[in-house]
């Protein structure tokens, strides 16, 4: 691999000067420059990003670690946090740790021995270790998805206890009072909160929550499967709130497994609105906002703390919305009622 040395000799100039063509940091004349240049193309010379770093004291880059990047959310997330950052110089360097507390912790010392000039760490696991080091960590941070106790940093994220209200509140607007609710993991502050919206529409209504109707399950469509394969027995409700998406698409095909008409006999009520949502038959019902400008607002926020690492810390709780498709409807009249 070829070195600003290699420059400097097929050039005829002192590596200083090519330096200097290179960065900017003096005024050559244009003939010094041309030989510079066609001395780089010839080479095929890749300047080192290590050291131009090291003098400009920044690596234009920045670390984005997720749980699970092949759930559609947060790829969806990172690329509006790329978005963000590319418009504005900087490149993304994305460490999906698989929802692995150690990996959570090895990804989080490579970037920051690359010494990224800022990070965004998207709803990781309850980790005491790793909520220690992030609590240590220097580097202008943003946290999405979720607040994380002890680490002092911007945050960034959808109202997901009213979120899941909006979505309680909906199923019970169409007449629907057999409601179930399959969450995601109580251990997570995700989701505690959406279940705690469930409860207080639930609540506000009057109407009673049956524990056998409350269950949780990995943010997964293998969770929303299997939980939905136990509610939609001898008696099923006429309606699921499914604590997100992924857990909505598993229910979608138990019910398509044991003939139950969605929405005619069974309403379905999701949470995120990741794209895939309004492609799946039927198209699901969710509740949310869009996941690329919660990104790109992730993404702004950084770049603010970056420029003025004094601010005071900023809390964005971007506000949910219904997105209404085709897998809700009202609840079925007892002569259709197939219970």
């Amino acid at each position: 691999m070829a070195t600003i040395k290699d420059v400097a000799a097929l050039a005829g100039i002192s590596y200083t000067t090519v330096s200097h063509v290179l960065n900017k940091t003096r005024p050559v004349s244009e003939q010094v420059r041309l030989k510079v240049e066609a001395a780089i193309v010839e080479l095929d010379y890749v300047p080192s990003a290590v050291a131009r770093s090291l003098r400009a004291r920044s690596t234009a880059t920045i670390g984005l670690l997720v749980p699970n990047s092949i759930n559609p959310y947060f790829a969806e997330l990172a690329r509006g946090i790329e978005d963000g950052c590319e418009r504005n110089g900087y490149c993304v360097i994305l460490c999906n740790s698989d929802d692995n507390p150690q990996k959570q912790r090895s990804y989080l010392r490579v970037l920051l021995e690359k010494r990224i000039d800022g990070l965004i760490v998207a709803s990781v696991g309850e980790d005491r270790d790793l909520l220690d080091s992030l609590a240590c960590v220097r580097t202008p941070m943003v946290i999405v998805d979720r607040a994380l106790e002890g680490v002092p940093a911007d945050l960034v994220r959808i109202d997901h206890e009213q979120g899941a209200y909006l979505a309680t509140q909906h199923l019970l607007e169409l007449g629907h009072s057999d409601i179930a609710c399959i969450g995601g993991p109580t251990d997570t502050g995700v989701g505690q909160l959406r279940l705690a919206g469930f409860h207080r529409a639930m609540a506000e209504a009057g109407v009673a929550v049956d524990e056998q109707r409350l269950l949780q399950c990995d943010f997964t469509s293998d969770g929303g499967y299997d939980a939905a394969a136990r509610l939609l027995g001898d008696r099923p409700p006429t309606a699921i709130f499914a604590g997100n998406d992924m857990i909505g698409f598993g229910v979608l095909r138990a019910a398509a497994e044991r003939n139950i008409s969605v929405p005619g006999q069974l309403s379905v009520i999701g949470f995120d609105d990741i794209q895939l949502s309004r492609y799946v038959y039927p198209a699901l019902t969710t509740v949310g906002q869009s996941i690329r400008e919660l990104g790109e607002s992730a993404a702004e926020v950084l770049l603010l703390r970056i420029a003025s690492p004094q601010r005071q810390a900023e809390q964005r709780i971007v506000p949910p919305k219904i997105v209404l498709r085709e897998s809700t409807g009202p609840r079925p009249s007892l002569f259709n009622d197939y219970r």
